[in-house]
Parts: C-alpha cells; sequence; structure tokens
C-alpha cells in the first residue's frame, strides 16, 4: 500500500513532469519517454541496492567506481580474451558480490564506519581501473560484439528498454524479500536500533552485510548494462558521480539517512523524480554540468525535510505521552 510520502512523490512527478510538458511538448514524445525510460532502469537497478544498505543504516558510496573497475574487467573477459558473455557476466556480478561482502566484513567485523570502507573503496576501484588498463579508454573493438547480449541488455521490446523491464523485474524481487519476508524486519530493526535488534536476538552483522552484498551484485549487473549504454569505458570518469544519483533517489523516496526508514516503491518513484528534473534542464538548454548542482539540491532537501519529519514526530510522540500521563492522574 502506498504511504503518504509516496503518494506525495507521485503528485510531485506529475506536477513537474505537467510543467516540463507545458515548456517543451517534446516531453511527452515517444523518443524521450523511451530515452528516459531507458535511463530509469538503468540507474535504478543500483539505486534499489545503495537504498537497502542506507535502510541498514550504512552508506555506500562507491558504486561508481565499480562500475569503472567491473567495467574494464567485463571487456577485457568479453572483448580480449574471448571469454563467452554469460562467463564474462557471471564474473562482473560475482567480483560486485565479493565488493560488496568485503565492505559488509569491514562494517560489521573489522567495525569500521560504512562512511570510511565506501569512500575507500571509491579511491581504490577507480584508481585501481585506471592502473588496469594504464589509464586508457577501453572498448569492444572492431567486430567483437554479441548480437544477443547487445539485445538483451541495450534494446528493446515493444518499444519498452530492457533496462526499464529489468529494473521492474529486480524491483518487484526487492519489494518480496525488503517488505515480505524476515529479513526485511530485520533489516528494518537493525536500521532503526541495531543495539536494540542484536538484543532481540537478530544477528545484525548478517543482516548488515547481505545488503552490502545484495548492493555489490546489483552493481555488478548495472556495470555491464552501463558498459553497453556507452559502449566505451574511460577508466578516470566512467561512472562518476553515480552514487550520489543513487542516493539522491534513495533520499528523496523516503529513505532515512538514520536508516531504518524507506521503501522499494519510494526508491522507484525517487529515481523517476530525478530522471524528470535531469529532463528539464536538458529540455531548457541548460548546461548538463548543472545535473551534479540538481542531485546536491536535491540530496539536500531531502535531508532538511527527514529531519523536520523526524521532530514533528518526536513532537507529536511526546505531546501524546503528556496526554496519556495527565489521563493516568
Amino acid at each position: 500500500m502506498i504511504s503518504k510520502k509516496e503518494l506525495a512523490l507521485l503528485v510531485l512527478i506529475l506536477v513537474v513532469g505537467a510543467v516540463t510538458f507545458a515548456i517543451n511538448p517534446r516531453f511527452l514524445s515517444a523518443v524521450n519517454i523511451g530515452n528516459m525510460a531507458n535511463l530509469v532502469g538503468l540507474f535504478g537497478i543500483f539505486a534499489l541496492g545503495v537504498g537497502l544498505v542506507i535502510i541498514s543504516g550504512g552508506i555506500e558510496l562507491s558504486v561508481g567506481s565499480m562500475f569503472a573497475i567491473l567495467g574494464v574487467i567485463f571487456l577485457d573477459l568479453f572483448a580480449n580474451l574471448g571469454l563467452p558473455w554469460p562467463l564474462a557476466l557471471a564474473a562482473a556480478v560475482g567480483l560486485g558480490l565479493t565488493l560488496g561482502l568485503i565492505h559488509g566484513l569491514l562494517v560489521t567485523k573489522a567495525g569500521l564506519q560504512p562512511f570510511v570502507v565506501t569512500l575507500c573503496g571509491l579511491l581504490i576501484y577507480r584508481g585501481a581501473a585506471r592502473f588496469y588498463t594504464s589509464d586508457a579508454t577501453m572498448g569492444f573493438g572492431y567486430g567483437v560484439d554479441d548480437a544477443f547480449l547487445r539485445w538483451l541488455v541495450a534494446d528493446r521490446s515493444f518499444g519498452v528498454p530492457h533496462t526499464f523491464i529489468a529494473f521492474v523485474i529486480i524491483a518487484a524481487a526487492m519489494a518480496v524479500l525488503l517488505h515480505g519476508s524476515v529479513y526485511g524486519r530485520h533489516l528494518y530493526a537493525v536500521g532503526k536500533n541495531e543495539e536494540a535488534a542484536r538484543y532481540s536476538g537478530i544477528r545484525t552483522g548478517r543482516v548488515t552485510t547481505l545488503a552490502y552484498v545484495i548492493c555489490g551484485g546489483l552493481a555488478g549487473l548495472t556495470s555491464v548494462f552501463i558498459v553497453f549504454y556507452t559502449n566505451s569505458v574511460s577508466p578516470s570518469s566512467h561512472g562518476n558521480f553515480y552514487e550520489l544519483y543513487a542516493i539522491a533517489a534513495a533520499v528523496l523516496g523516503g529513505c532515512s539517512l538514520r536508516g531504518g526508514e524507506g521503501s522499494v516503491i519510494g526508491i522507484m518513484l525517487g529515481v523517476v523524480l530525478l530522471q524528470v528534473l535531469q529532463n528539464l534542464v536538458n529540455l531548457l538548454g541548460i548546461p548538463s554540468s548543472l545535473n551534479f548542482a540538481v542531485m546536491g539540491s536535491v540530496i539536500l532537501l531531502g535531508v532538511l525535510a527527514d529531519q523536520e519529519i523526524t521532530r514533528r514526530r518526536k513532537r507529536a510522540l511526546a505531546q501524546a505521552g503528556a496526554l496519556a500521563a495527565r489521563g493516568g492522574k
């Protein structure tokens, strides 16, 4: 069931979309809608993973650099070494899962702060990608491609981009995991109060680690989608600031940076709203470099709104407690 916050976000998307259409009718053209759906799917897949980490009370800053290192490894295995694409794809996803596992263990076993762990990952993976290719751009090369794989990850069926279809399927699976399983309930409990969750018998380390593992796996899958979207990987810039997009989408969708709050529908709506805003910037002819300013502003406004909602909730609980105490007397 959709919450009031998600309903408000949906209304905001419709309002911004209507304003954009009024400014430039091309907004609702089939070409533009298809391109937006492709980007929503592309960014939405890994935004779901980052949202899961945020709900656990952590943060993931390294996904953009993951796309660089996993992208060059996938291209090297597939285009240069001639590895069959299912194995190259499995390698990218498997390495993503491994990186997520490392992050989770460093947070839960070594007791490091998620910010520190993933910030170090951001730097290490970017540097490793640049070293791996000697800072050169890597592409498919002449005549190196696979028609079926390209159709699978970069084409459309009945006008709908496969990236968007994959996003919807993954979102449905994540919704079952987050809202319909014991793990999901434990994840919210850990994000809300890790110490209380531990005392109640929840294996908080496993819950948190799994969130990072899932995030890493989705990053590995997305890295392949992005490679076929860009057709090459420039390790110094590939995936730059993509982690901000995911964080902004999650925060817009109702994920509190304090942890313990958020939903799959909210994250999906957050991704859509961000893409509509970026599309508005493009249709108005505003320099694309301002996309980052838009994302930064969105994160700031989302955090301010979260603080205000939390403040009002605490005030309401305090008033309810005071009234109950008076009634008891």
